[in-house]
């Protein structure tokens, strides 16, 4: 380890946005189960297991209250995995200002609150781990899905532009991209859609959401210190070439 960096991430505290089901639960206990101390963000209630705080990102101000009771319960946030978001679908033709709005203020504008509010204790730390969680729709583009899109591309811009404001710091930033996930709502696509879907994936399957945890984990572990500002698809080949 270079001279300058500070100590490797393991066991250091660690909050999941959106970590109480699907994909961020699967971080949490990758995360868990490197030996970090996790808390998560819900918002419908405490998840077994885990500290438990309540945040809706599209508030300011439940953000610097969520970030505060983790650092009063755990310590300053070493590990980031910003996952949290939502969506709702449409063409953009017929979309309304609030639907597009809504999605982009929940997935990048909400994201960046909490990396503004988390980037205060590792600046003093001097080290850090951001993940965001981003799509493979950000990145090739999704038609009825304009706004998500949007929002998922921008985690891109945040990510690397954060990277070069503090790297300097020992603090990297990365995006994870998954593609389709084996889900109960995946599961329930009519037999021809989901066919159609899995045709264009090259390892022809969805992926479980303990694949993409697995990415999560890695890159904010002390073995991806000089892995910064990338974007790792974790899509099954899905969005190669974008």
């Amino acid at each position: 380890m270079p001279a300058d960096e500070a100590e490797p991430p393991a066991g250091r505290v660690a909050l999941v946005t959106g970590g109480n089901r699907g994909i961020g639960l699967a971080c949490a206990h990758a995360l868990a189960a490197a030996g970090h101390r996790v808390a998560v963000t819900s918002r419908s209630g405490e998840v077994d297991g885990f500290t438990t705080v309540r945040c809706d990102q599209t508030v300011a101000a439940e953000v610097d209250a969520a970030v505060n009771e983790v650092e009063e319960r755990l310590g300053p946030v070493g590990i980031l995995v910003a996952n949290a978001g939502t969506t709702r679908d449409g063409l953009a033709m017929t979309m309304k200002d609030d639907d597009f709005e809504s999605v982009v203020n929940a997935n990048l504008v909400g994201t960046f609150r909490v990396v503004r509010r988390c980037l205060k204790g590792m600046v003093r730390a001097r080290a850090g781990r951001i993940v965001l969680v981003g799509s493979v729709v950000g990145l090739a583009g999704s038609g009825g899905q304009v706004n998500y899109a949007a929002s998922k591309a921008g985690l891109v811009g945040l990510a690397r532009s954060l990277a070069r404001e503090v790297g300097s710091r020992s603090i990297t930033a990365n995006v994870v991209a998954p593609g389709f996930i084996e889900t109960d709502m995946t599961a329930e696509l009519p037999e021809a859609r989901r066919a159609d879907v899995l045709a264009q994936i090259p390892l022809g399957r969805f992926a479980a959401a303990d694949e993409v945890a697995a990415a999560v984990a890695f890159l904010a572990s002390d073995a991806a210190a000089y892995i910064t500002g990338t974007v790792l698809n974790v899509d099954g080949g899905l969005g190669m070439g974008h």
